[in-house]
């Protein structure tokens, strides 16, 4: 590729590379965009064409930023946040909180504890919205996908700032019809097991269950432990769940104590860069009160 000499990047242009390296996906970046796929890629191809190098390596894994690319947009990001507090300071009423807040959390905290607590905070603020994305790692908020993340961990990446709003307890759940309400009535019967082993090998349900019962294999292989519950309910099987999820479910019984050495911490996390944005210091905060464990 052949640069044409001092090409004045845009800020539309540090917008494409940025959606492309946050989606990996022409797809993706066009719908963070609000264009069809064919127009990114000729924006990309145009933009490479001006700098004279490539900001993407094609593979089947999608669009893989080089170095120069993970710069622009990183210098993306930080146009990005001084929009949004350039935004949020010329709101028309002081008192109110506009804008979007992205938050990434899994499919069982956002419905067991994060879910209840939102009708409130948009009550309070109806100019407020509210994105939400469920997966089981912080990829995404390292990516600043995300600007709030509400995760079970022990040591939250040193980068982020945040709160411990408490323990997670768990505890292993049977059907309430199963006819087994002790771990010893479970030892002593052959019973089927549902756990996320292939999806979370290190989540500490499955390290727990290969310590005590070594010799079970599960018979349902799930990717949430929302799966895990729901499938419990049915009477398919027993399985490991947090007690915040399962204590207000007639069809499940605890058939266990809590599970101390099964334990982990709730972290609300976010960036520090980030926290000081109105819209993402009110989430944040009533979030670390409106959350409860216990």
């Amino acid at each position: 590729m052949n640069a044409r000499t001092q090409y004045q990047l845009s800020a539309a242009d540090l917008h494409v590379v940025l959606c492309l390296s946050r989606g990996a996906t022409l797809a993706a970046a066009a719908e963070r965009l609000g264009v069809d796929s064919s127009t990114v890629f000729r924006s990309l191809k145009r933009i490479e064409r001006h700098l004279g190098q490539r900001l993407f390596e094609r593979s089947r894994l999608g669009y893989l930023a080089t170095e120069l690319a993970c710069t622009l947009a990183e210098h993306a990001e930080q146009m990005e946040m001084a929009l949004e507090a350039a935004r949020s300071a010329a709101q028309l009423q002081p008192e109110e909180v506009a804008g979007s807040v992205r938050i990434s959390t899994t499919d069982t905290i956002l419905h067991g504890l994060l879910a209840p607590s939102l009708k409130a905070l948009r009550d309070q603020h109806p100019r407020l919205s509210l994105e939400l994305h469920t997966g089981n790692e912080l990829a995404n908020l390292t990516r600043r996908d995300a600007d709030i993340a509400v995760r079970a961990t022990k040591r939250p990446p040193q980068h982020l700032v945040g709160r411990c709003l408490g323990p997670i307890r768990v505890a292993l759940y049977a059907h309430k019809l199963s006819g087994i309400s002790s771990l010893e009535a479970l030892s002593a019967r052959e019973v089927d097991w549902i756990a996320p082993d292939d999806a979370l090998p290190e989540h500490p349900s499955v390290l727990w269950r290969r310590k005590h019962f070594p010799k079970v294999l599960p018979a349902y292989r799930v990717n949430s432990i929302l799966t895990v519950m729901e499938l419990v309910a049915l009477g398919l099987g027993v399985g490991i769940l947090p007690i915040f999820l399962a204590q207000g479910r007639e069809d499940l019984i605890p058939i266990s104590d809590s599970l101390d050495d099964c334990q982990t911490d709730l972290w609300l996390l976010t960036h520090s860069e980030s926290r000081h944005l109105r819209r993402v210091a009110t989430v944040f905060a009533h979030l670390s009160q409106a959350i409860l464990l216990e």
